[in-house]
């Protein structure tokens, strides 16, 4: 194992049209705008912590994923670990405010994965308009081959699985949240959803009005699912990327244990790593519609979490 990742620390997206996103960014989801530099821009929570990097780009696709390590690793020790597992890896110090260095690289299907080492929180301190999520939760991605993908997260970066559903869709975390990385079936490597974590059902009711009256389609849900046993929904932002917004996401906060914190809805008594077999899976809330599934007609399957 290269090193342990400890959490998501941001997301990196390419657009065609950088002022649209940063619009939608800003004023519906509601994240601070904390700076700009080369065709980029950089948006913070409300508690100050750096959640989206907006590039030019040209068409929309996921750039990077960044993620954090523990703050006591030496940039170089991580540079040659990655090296002696055959990945090249390159010093960056162009990622971000608050990040003067971080180290990038592939992984096993071309995807570009940042480690950066340090805290990074900026100077913002007046609430926010829109939504105003927490923090951004997790990424979930397609893949030719997701246990391939599965192995390589957990022997190079720590990861562990938390769930799978059959064969197709497997949930990795970092932490003690339930997944961080998600790997489903698919024809390519690009991002299949990515997550923003909110307080509680007050929170998701809030987002509701929001998004409806800025009059962007909710595509699913609210939906308590099974894997993770989050509560969620989905809408697309202006380029087309299917963002989710949950909250209650099943936790285990001692590993030791091995099995999530105990919840009513909870399946098994106690909730355990398992594979998930059948329909339905979720615990309630209507299917996704078809505008949400024509988001993903070309890639199978469609289940999400």
């Amino acid at each position: 194992m290269i090193t342990s990742v400890k959490r998501l620390r941001h997301v990196r997206l390419a657009t065609p049209d950088l002022e649209r996103q940063v619009a939608y960014y800003r004023d519906i989801i509601g994240l601070a705008e904390v700076g700009r530099e080369d065709g980029r821009a950089f948006l913070a929570t409300e508690a100050g912590q750096l959640a989206l990097v907006l590039e030019h780009g040209a068409e929309p696709r996921l750039a990077a994923l960044a993620l954090d390590v523990a703050p006591d690793l030496a940039l170089a020790a991580l540079e040659r670990s990655l090296e002696d597992v055959g990945l090249r890896a390159e010093r960056a110090s162009d990622t971000a405010p608050g990040s003067e260095t971080a180290i990038r690289f592939e992984d096993n299907e071309g995807r570009v994965v940042e480690l950066h080492v340090g805290c990074h929180f900026h100077d913002n301190r007046s609430p926010l308009p829109g939504i105003a999520p927490l923090k951004v939760g997790h990424v979930a991605f397609y893949t030719r081959d997701p246990v391939a993908a599965s192995r390589f997260y957990a022997d190079q970066l720590g990861f562990r699985v938390s769930d799978w559903i059959e064969d197709r869709f497997v949930f990795l975390r970092c932490s003690h949240e339930h997944h961080t990385v998600n790997f489903t079936r698919g024809s390519d490597a690009r991002m299949h959803h990515f997550a923003f974590k909110l307080r509680d059902a007050a929170h998701m009711h809030r987002a509701a009005d929001v998004l409806g009256g800025q009059k962007v389609p909710i595509l699913w849900g609210p939906v308590r699912h099974g894997p993770g046993h989050n509560v969620a929904m989905y809408h697309r932002d202006p380029d087309g990327n299917a963002v989710e917004l949950f909250y209650d996401l099943d936790c285990m906060t001692d590993e030791a244990l091995g099995f999530w914190d105990p919840r009513p809805w909870h399946r098994d008594r106690p909730q355990r790593p398992k594979t998930w077999v059948g329909l339905p899976r979720d615990v309630w809330g209507l299917p996704p519609s078809p505008a949400f599934l024509d988001m993903h007609r070309l890639q199978l399957p469609t289940d999400l979490t």
